[in-house]
């Protein structure tokens, strides 16, 4: 049994978040492999995105989506945050902020000046999985308890994939 990283682990405790871990092979954890080996609805898997501002200082947000929708980047959250230029983070810059890897990042365990975005639609899902922090894990969980996280907004921002 795998086990999540620990940051993570320690924010669901202490928020008291009802949660399953499910073991995921590493080589599977990005999202559309991961849904297709592991018979996951795509709506049910909820991709943590970081975004980050091209102004100095730089400033990112997180952003969480299921893996139907896409990230509205540009107009969507822009807009929210009052930044006009904005691109995705890469992944070294992932890393080195969350201490996360691709495949495993998660709305658990982020930097607390990290706000976080949830998009309104995974808040409409019986369940949700998300990241567990490492790219061995993932996070089942009702969306409800998203909620419970600090610096946790729900707003309309993405849109279907094409």
């Amino acid at each position: 049994m795998s086990e999540l990283d620990p940051s993570v682990q320690r924010e669901i405790d202490a928020l008291g978040i009802p949660h399953e871990v499910l073991d995921c092979n590493p080589e599977w954890a990005d999202t559309d492999v991961f849904c297709a080996n592991y018979d996951i609805p795509r709506e049910n898997a909820a991709n943590t995105i970081l975004v980050a501002a091209k102004t100095e200082p730089r400033q990112y947000v997180a952003c969480l989506v299921t893996a139907t929708m896409k990230l509205d980047v540009n107009h969507k959250i822009s807009k929210l945050i009052g930044i006009k230029r904005l691109s995705f983070a890469s992944a070294e810059e992932t890393k080195e902020l969350t201490g996360q890897l691709i495949g495993g990042v998660t709305v658990f365990g982020l930097p607390e000046s990290i706000p976080l975005y949830i998009d309104e639609r995974v808040m409409e899902r019986e369940y949700v999985i998300v990241g567990g922090g490492n790219r061995s894990t993932k996070v089942k969980l009702a969306p409800a308890e998203l909620r419970k996280l600090p610096r946790a907004s729900v707003a309309d921002i993405a849109v279907p994939r094409q």
